[in-house]
């Protein structure tokens, strides 16, 4: 908890003043048996009505401030708990967004999902109850047990059978509900990776009539999760009548032996009352304290996973004094070799090429040929794991990384478009872009002609991932955003896929004529959409295995000339 007390820093004020107005609580609570008692054994004995009155009205002021103080109490242990869970939310949330992609490929969305919501709420709690539960439950054990022995320390000593069997059992049930709260975040982490993957590709679901497979599939982690839980809160269930044959065996003994000595006169009718009413607090607030320690069990797993998130730290690191300028968009890569965290086995193996600024660069290959790989490791996606690659004549890594990745941009395989509308996601690209600029990039991209038949135009609505366009219009939209960043390169990751021919040729000529100064690297599938450029690579397992123009490839590349038979004669075929 070292590394996140930091953050109660802003709700300090709160965290003090819970406690203190508990405790203040636990006072009006704790006098208030003594006053009956007094009521008892001398206003109704000597019939004193005003006495009765007098002692009646204190023990009502005492209940309302006890009210008061408690509410206040949750007033402020609200507002710390939950204001300390929403900081490390906040923490968390920020250190998720300094991740390298290796470092995302080490948990799973689901259970990052999770960490962020279910297991910080769990904090909130936990935090809560250690400036309220925590405190009042001692403070109440403490103040009744000194009650307790004030009216009858003979009859008090019950208490040293009745406590250590309630501290067996409460010792018991932790230890065997630990292990299974500590388990209980790993299924919710499961049960959410299904839903969420489910949800997300739901169309694809539908359209192969999955439904009943994936609803086995959700029954399977949800019973899990079911069966995990009913454990854990069995041995609950069974503290409870436990709980229950102690406090009543206790009291039973406690009527025995306080009426004996009712009857012969050591002890009073309301110091008995009140001694019972003691009992209850003391013995309730032993429960409250295992309940308490239950629950810190629940919040003690949910701060580790929480800390597993916030001390991993990113496997990409600026140096101190990083560039923060790009000279072009000339682009090399120097003996360089690649391996994911993890593996054993190289993905790039002793890459070397260099491109000039302003050049048009394909690359294409088999799948799995490590085509994304290679050009994820320019704008430091990934850091290589040997040599170097440059940007402008300078090693990505000496380069501060907003600078190299406003400079480089990527437009990914997948296609993302946030809930808003067309003019918030193209200001992705550029925070303060004018309506013309946009305009310039859609054109660019070839979506200005579906863009521009929007009565609404650029506030025409995107719903979340971008399920109202097409994917062909979702990756035109990607490229005009990536654009206006107004890049020294752009990497267009097979961002054409869901484009015709037609459309994509008119894109590579509005690139060729209108960003002339920018070097453009296109992965592609189709040959039509390299062939034009300066140079294409043929990628095959990790390695470079031909490099040259379309014709020059033709003729000396086996992998290249297979593949572009093989389209031609699909176009041919069409």
């Amino acid at each position: 908890m070292k590394k996140l007390l930091p953050l109660m820093r802003k709700y300090i004020v709160f965290a003090i003043l819970s406690p203190i107005f508990m405790i203040l609580e636990v006072l009006g609570d704790v006098i208030i048996p003594y006053l009956m008692s007094k009521i008892v054994d001398i206003g109704i004995a000597n019939q004193d009505i005003d006495y009765i009155i007098t002692i009646g009205i204190i023990m009502i002021i005492a209940a309302i401030l006890a009210m008061v103080f408690g509410v206040s109490s949750s007033f402020f242990g609200a507002n710390a708990g939950y204001g300390f869970a929403a900081e490390i939310r906040q923490k968390t949330f920020e250190k998720i967004q300094g991740y390298s992609f290796a470092n995302l490929d080490s948990f799973t969305i689901s259970s990052l999902i999770t960490r962020l919501t279910n297991d910080c709420n769990t904090i909130g709690q936990v935090t809560m109850m250690s400036l309220r539960m925590a405190i009042r439950a001692p403070f109440m054990l403490v103040f009744a047990l000194i009650m307790s022995f004030r009216i009858n320390s003979s009859l008090a000593k019950i208490f040293l059978v009745a406590l250590p069997v309630l501290a067996i059992a409460i010792f018991f049930t932790l230890s065997k509900a630990r292990p299974l709260f500590l388990k209980l975040q790993t299924h919710v982490d499961k049960v959410n990776g299904v839903i969420q993957e489910n949800l997300t590709n739901i169309r694809i679901v539908k359209s192969f009539n999955r439904q009943d497979f994936e609803e086995a599939k959700f029954k399977k982690r949800n019973d899990n999760l079911m069966y995990t839980a009913f454990k854990a809160i069995s041995y609950i269930i069974i503290l409870m009548p436990v709980f229950n044959l102690v406090v009543y065996s206790t009291i039973i003994a406690v009527l025995w032996f306080g009426g004996k000595q009712i009857t012969i006169g050591t002890m009073t009718g309301g110091a008995l009352i009140s001694f019972i009413t003691y009992i209850t607090q003391v013995l309730m607030s032993l429960m409250m304290i295992s309940m308490y320690f239950m629950n810190l069990l629940r919040g003690s797993a949910s701060v580790s996973r929480i800390l597993e998130v916030v001390n991993t730290e990113s496997e990409i690191n600026e140096i101190s004094m990083p560039i923060d300028e790009v000279r072009d968009g000339s682009i090399s890569f120097e003996n360089v070799s690649f391996t994911y965290p993890g593996s054993s086995e190289r993905t790039l193996k002793n890459i070397n090429f260099s491109i000039k600024s302003g050049e048009t660069l394909g690359i294409i290959g088999s799948t799995g040929s490590s085509k994304s790989t290679l050009v994820q490791l320019i704008p430091r996606l990934y850091d290589v794991t040997e040599g170097s690659v440059k940007v402008g004549g300078v090693d990505v890594r000496e380069y501060d990384m907003e600078i190299l990745r406003h400079k480089v941009s990527f437009v990914l395989q997948k296609n993302t478009l946030f809930s808003g509308t067309i003019r918030s996601n193209m200001k992705w690209g550029k925070e303060d872009a004018t309506d013309e600029e946009i305009i310039d990039a859609l054109k660019n991209a070839q979506a200005w002609e579906f863009v521009s038949s929007y009565d609404d135009g650029l506030d025409h609505i995107v719903e979340q991932n971008g399920d109202n366009y097409s994917g062909g219009q979702k990756q035109r939209l990607a490229i005009a955003r990536a654009l206006l960043k107004s890049p020294k390169a752009i990497i267009l990751d097979d961002s054409t896929s869901a484009v015709d021919m037609t459309t994509d040729a008119k894109i590579q000529k509005a690139f060729k004529e209108n960003l002339p100064d920018v070097t453009t690297i296109i992965i592609a599938q189709r040959i039509s959409s390299i062939e034009h450029a300066d140079r294409i690579i043929v990628m095959h397992e990790g390695s470079i295995e031909s490099m040259g123009s379309h014709e020059e490839l033709l003729e000396k590349s086996p992998i290249y000339k297979e593949i572009y038979v093989s389209q031609q004669k699909g176009v041919i075929g069409q």
